[in-house]
Protein backbone atom coordinates (compact mmCIF):
# COMPACT_ATOMS: atom_id res chain seq x y z
CA UNK A 1 0.00 0.00 0.00
CA UNK A 2 3.28 2.02 0.85
CA UNK A 3 3.92 2.55 -2.64
CA UNK A 4 0.34 4.43 -3.97
CA UNK A 5 2.27 7.28 -1.98
CA UNK A 6 4.56 7.84 -3.72
CA UNK A 7 6.67 10.38 -2.08
CA UNK A 8 10.13 11.88 -3.43
CA UNK A 9 12.40 12.79 -0.46
CA UNK A 10 14.58 14.72 -2.80
CA UNK A 11 11.57 16.91 -3.57
CA UNK A 12 13.06 18.50 -0.18
CA UNK A 13 16.53 20.42 -0.24
CA UNK A 14 18.20 20.98 2.60
CA UNK A 15 21.75 22.53 3.02
CA UNK A 16 23.68 24.14 5.42
CA UNK A 17 21.68 27.69 4.63
CA UNK A 18 18.43 26.18 6.57
CA UNK A 19 20.73 25.59 9.95
CA UNK A 20 19.85 28.47 11.93
CA UNK A 21 21.72 29.28 15.15
CA UNK A 22 20.69 32.24 17.26
CA UNK A 23 23.63 34.14 18.21
CA UNK A 24 21.33 35.86 21.22
CA UNK A 25 20.09 32.54 22.10
CA UNK A 26 20.60 30.23 24.89
CA UNK A 27 23.19 27.40 22.92
CA UNK A 28 21.73 24.55 22.40
CA UNK A 29 22.80 21.57 24.87
CA UNK A 30 23.33 18.93 21.82
CA UNK A 31 24.33 18.50 18.25
CA UNK A 32 21.32 20.72 16.83
CA UNK A 33 20.60 23.89 15.34
CA UNK A 34 18.51 26.71 17.11
CA UNK A 35 15.66 25.94 13.92
CA UNK A 36 15.40 24.84 10.29
CA UNK A 37 13.80 26.30 7.68
CA UNK A 38 12.68 24.16 5.43
CA UNK A 39 10.30 26.68 2.37
CA UNK A 40 8.06 28.81 4.18
CA UNK A 41 7.94 26.48 7.36
CA UNK A 42 10.03 27.03 10.41
CA UNK A 43 10.84 24.14 13.45
CA UNK A 44 12.31 25.21 16.19
CA UNK A 45 14.44 23.07 18.19
CA UNK A 46 13.00 22.06 21.46
CA UNK A 47 13.56 25.53 23.65
CA UNK A 48 13.85 25.48 27.42
CA UNK A 49 14.29 28.93 29.44
CA UNK A 50 17.70 29.52 30.30
CA UNK A 51 19.38 33.05 30.06
CA UNK A 52 21.24 33.48 26.96
CA UNK A 53 24.04 35.52 28.66
CA UNK A 54 24.28 32.99 32.09
CA UNK A 55 23.42 29.69 31.33
CA UNK A 56 20.73 30.16 34.44
CA UNK A 57 17.93 29.30 34.69
CA UNK A 58 15.73 32.07 36.35
CA UNK A 59 13.75 31.75 39.49
CA UNK A 60 16.25 28.55 40.13
CA UNK A 61 18.65 27.90 42.87
CA UNK A 62 19.78 24.48 43.36
CA UNK A 63 22.18 23.07 45.96
CA UNK A 64 25.12 21.09 45.36
CA UNK A 65 23.23 18.05 45.06
CA UNK A 66 21.16 19.22 42.79
CA UNK A 67 18.23 19.96 45.16
CA UNK A 68 15.86 22.89 44.35
CA UNK A 69 16.81 26.06 47.32
CA UNK A 70 14.52 28.29 45.00
CA UNK A 71 12.04 28.05 42.23
CA UNK A 72 9.75 30.63 40.53
CA UNK A 73 8.33 28.27 37.77
CA UNK A 74 6.65 31.60 36.00
CA UNK A 75 9.83 33.13 35.73
CA UNK A 76 11.04 29.99 33.42
CA UNK A 77 7.64 30.52 31.36
CA UNK A 78 8.57 34.15 31.04
CA UNK A 79 11.73 33.35 29.87
CA UNK A 80 11.09 30.36 27.21
CA UNK A 81 8.87 32.85 25.56
CA UNK A 82 11.57 35.48 25.30
CA UNK A 83 14.03 32.67 23.81
CA UNK A 84 11.29 31.63 21.08
CA UNK A 85 11.09 35.54 20.15
CA UNK A 86 14.92 35.63 20.03
CA UNK A 87 15.11 32.46 17.40
CA UNK A 88 11.93 33.43 15.69
CA UNK A 89 13.44 37.15 15.08
CA UNK A 90 17.24 35.40 13.85
CA UNK A 91 15.13 32.89 11.65
CA UNK A 92 12.99 36.29 9.81
CA UNK A 93 10.24 35.11 11.24
CA UNK A 94 8.02 36.95 14.40
CA UNK A 95 5.92 35.55 17.10
CA UNK A 96 2.70 36.35 15.18
CA UNK A 97 4.11 33.73 12.37
CA UNK A 98 3.91 30.67 15.23
CA UNK A 99 1.38 28.18 13.82
CA UNK A 100 1.70 25.22 16.49
CA UNK A 101 3.77 25.22 19.95
CA UNK A 102 4.03 21.71 21.94
CA UNK A 103 4.86 22.28 25.41
CA UNK A 104 6.52 19.98 27.82
CA UNK A 105 6.27 20.31 31.45
CA UNK A 106 7.66 18.03 33.87
CA UNK A 107 5.48 18.75 36.55
CA UNK A 108 1.79 19.23 35.13
CA UNK A 109 0.03 19.82 38.08
CA UNK A 110 1.82 22.29 40.03
CA UNK A 111 2.98 24.01 36.73
CA UNK A 112 -0.21 23.74 34.15
CA UNK A 113 -2.52 26.77 35.75
CA UNK A 114 0.94 29.06 35.89
CA UNK A 115 1.65 28.08 32.22
CA UNK A 116 -1.76 29.10 30.74
CA UNK A 117 -2.13 31.79 32.62
CA UNK A 118 1.06 33.36 31.20
CA UNK A 119 0.65 31.98 27.79
CA UNK A 120 -2.27 33.88 27.83
CA UNK A 121 -0.61 36.84 27.86
CA UNK A 122 1.82 36.45 25.14
CA UNK A 123 -0.79 34.89 22.74
CA UNK A 124 -3.43 37.78 22.73
CA UNK A 125 -3.80 37.98 19.39
CA UNK A 126 -1.76 35.17 17.86
CA UNK A 127 -3.22 31.68 18.45
CA UNK A 128 -1.54 29.00 16.93
CA UNK A 129 -2.76 25.49 17.98
CA UNK A 130 -0.86 23.93 21.22
CA UNK A 131 -0.49 20.70 22.69
CA UNK A 132 0.86 20.21 26.70
CA UNK A 133 2.79 17.47 27.46
CA UNK A 134 3.25 15.97 30.93
CA UNK A 135 6.95 14.41 31.24
CA UNK A 136 9.05 13.35 34.09
CA UNK A 137 12.36 15.20 32.95
CA UNK A 138 14.56 17.66 30.62
CA UNK A 139 18.13 17.37 29.65
CA UNK A 140 18.69 20.05 31.90
CA UNK A 141 17.22 21.26 35.39
CA UNK A 142 14.12 22.84 33.77
CA UNK A 143 10.81 22.54 34.21
CA UNK A 144 9.25 23.58 30.93
CA UNK A 145 10.48 23.22 26.83
CA UNK A 146 8.66 24.89 23.91
CA UNK A 147 8.65 23.14 20.68
CA UNK A 148 7.51 25.63 17.55
CA UNK A 149 6.39 25.96 14.47
CA UNK A 150 6.15 29.10 12.37
CA UNK A 151 4.94 29.77 8.80
CA UNK A 152 7.22 32.71 7.28
CA UNK A 153 5.56 34.54 4.80
CA UNK A 154 6.49 37.50 2.45
CA UNK A 155 5.49 39.77 4.93
CA UNK A 156 7.91 38.54 7.94
CA UNK A 157 10.93 39.68 6.29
Amino acid sequence: MLEEFNFDINLIEMNQEDKIKAKNAPKPVGAYPHARRVGNLLFLSGVGPRVPETDATPGTELSKSGNYLAFDFEQQCHQVFKNVKIILEASGAKWEDLVDVTVFLTNMQRDFHTYNKVYAEYFTTAQPCRTTLGITSLPTPICIELKCIAVINDDSK
